[in-house]
């Protein structure tokens, strides 16, 4: 009787696992790319730099503590001139204040191709 069930049990298992190792082996992805990404063009192009605050303050030095210059807004458009460790220079293009802000809330956006 005890035989009975543990073969039952193994044969319901088997069953149960079946379909999971042949679902598995028909979703598994292509052993090469069957599309390359191409060298250069769009795809590896630098976005625009965003704001990813609600604001950010843009400074006189690259310090915390230094002045405030003016704020960038999430929306605003502006150019990152140079860097210097975690602060960018930037021109803010609406106001053309110029200033330092915190690379913790901008940066460049990243575009994604897909072929």
């Amino acid at each position: 009787m005890r035989t009975s069930r543990l073969a039952a049990s193994v044969a319901i298992l088997g069953a149960l696992a079946a379909p999971v190792v042949s679902a598995t082996s028909a979703i598994a992805a292509p052993s090469h790319p069957t599309v390359s990404p191409s060298p250069g063009g769009d795809c590896d192009r630098r976005g625009p730099w965003t704001v990813h605050a609600k604001a950010v303050t843009i400074r006189a030095h690259a310090t915390s503590n230094s002045t405030a210059r003016g704020v960038l807004y999430k929306g605003h458009k502006f150019t990152v001139h140079k860097t210097h460790g975690d602060w960018h220079y930037i021109t803010d293009k609406a106001t053309g204040v110029t200033g330092w802000v915190s690379s913790s809330y901008v940066y460049r956006e990243v575009y994604m191709c897909l072929h």
